[in-house]
């Protein structure tokens, strides 16, 4: 089977509108939760969102392209510069039909349906943008970033919830090795921070009403209430190993294996017994031919609801026994909030940087340990710890989970 490595990475986050200020602001525990701008959301029960921060799309993108895109697609397309950037991959000196796109999103455009169906209201069915829909569907997130950069191989939009990303570069991982590509741009994007994004997360209560930055998204603690919605995306160069050596690429990390499951349980909550979600991490460390007591990081989805902390916790000791309490396990989301599509993406790039710099972030506003969450989650500071292997976790309504495993690259 054909190795896959990593090349190149790009971010746009709430902490941080490239990678390296994402990095340093996870390591320093900083949080992007702050009251919501985007509309007026004083009578809404959540009031705290991870907007990002100065973000704008001309400095990454043709001013003319931009605004022909939602904002979902403008933060996919910024993070796929900075990834194919660091990547050095030159499309001149390419077979642009052997370099293909993997880019996922959860929702697409919510604004956009949003802002003509007003107009359908009040102006009537003529006055609606004849752009609405390749606007607002999901997959423009992969079909603008093919045509920015000149992708033209396989192109793919996943779409599963909050797992999104993780499957997108899973995916993207499996083409590679099935040769249905040589390289793939790969990730998740999303921008869901919208009235109707908002209310409905909320009439679910699936998100948190704490007014305080500092308390709202807090994984693993007795306190969790729910999630925070972030947005942002986060994009990834995957290559074929040979062709990386071939012209030279730094390699940042190896993808090592890849599971994916099915609760065929419930709509929006993951199955109590943590079977589906054990299954994904067991199919990625089987593929990797890697022992249990090889793992000891996990970058758990760790979305500070009640049910996912629980029931995660619940699928990493019936992975991994009484290991599991030899293991670290932080969430990322507890910086960032919830990128939904994004999340996993961003997530893997996490887990990149933590093999680069053997560091470990810590799980942020985790302050009351539950009692049957009694596993390391990192509570107070990170730590420098060499690992060889990362593990990210996602878990999507709809009973979608994908575990990736990604190992520290070594010359065999």
């Amino acid at each position: 089977m054909r190795r896959v490595v990593v090349t190149g990475m790009g971010a746009i986050t709430p902490i941080g509108l490239n990678v390296e200020t994402f990095w340093n602001g996870l390591k320093e525990k900083k949080i992007g939760f702050d009251t919501i701008t985007y509309f007026d959301a004083s009578e809404y029960k959540a009031k705290l969102a991870a907007e990002v921060k100065g973000f704008s799309a001309k400095e990454f993108m043709d001013f003319k392209a931009a605004k022909r895109m939602e904002l979902f697609c403008q933060y996919a397309v910024a993070a796929a510069k900075e990834a194919i950037e660091q990547s050095g991959i030159c499309m001149e000196e390419e077979d642009p039909y052997r370099i293909g796109c993997s880019i996922g999103s959860g929702i697409g455009s919510l604004q956009a349906m949003e802002r003509e169906h007003k107009k359908l209201l009040e102006k009537g069915p003529n006055r609606v943008n004849p752009l609405l829909v390749p606007m607002m569907i999901s997959n423009m997130a992969a079909g603008n970033v093919s045509i920015q950069f000149g992708l033209k191989g396989k192109s793919l939009n996943v779409v599963t919830a909050c797992a999104t990303g993780t499957h997108s570069i899973g995916e993207a991982f499996r083409s590679i090795q099935m040769r249905d590509a040589d390289v793939m741009v790969a990730g998740g994007t999303e921008a869901a921070v919208s009235p109707i994004g908002i209310s409905g997360f909320s009439s679910l209560t699936a998100l948190s009403p704490s007014t305080d930055p500092t308390r709202c998204s807090i994984p693993f603690d007795r306190d969790r209430n729910g999630f925070v919605m972030g947005e942002g995306a986060g994009v990834v160069v995957l290559e074929e190993l040979e062709h990386a050596k071939k012209r030279g690429a730094k390699i940042l990390a190896e993808v090592a294996g890849y599971g994916s499951t099915s609760d065929a349980y419930h709509i929006t909550s993951p199955a109590e017994d943590g079977m589906g979600a054990a299954k994904a991490m067991e199919y990625a460390m089987a593929e990797a031919g890697v022992n249990l007591e090889d793992i000891f990081y996990i970058n758990a989805h760790g979305t500070s609801t009640h049910h996912n902390d629980l029931f995660e916790t619940r699928a990493i000791k019936k992975v991994f026994g009484a290991h599991a309490y030899q293991m670290k396990i932080n969430s990322t989301k507890s910086m960032i909030g919830h990128l939904l599509g994004a999340a996993g993406a961003v997530e893997f790039i996490t887990c990149v940087k933590s093999l680069e710099e053997g560091f470990l972030h810590a799980t942020a506003g985790l302050e009351n340990p539950d009692e049957e969450l009694d596993l390391d989650y990192l509570k107070g500071d990170g730590v420098a710890m060499p690992i060889q292997y990362a593990l990210s976790n996602s878990l999507g309504f709809g009973g979608h989970n994908a575990s990736i495993l990604i190992k520290k690259y070594e010359e065999v």
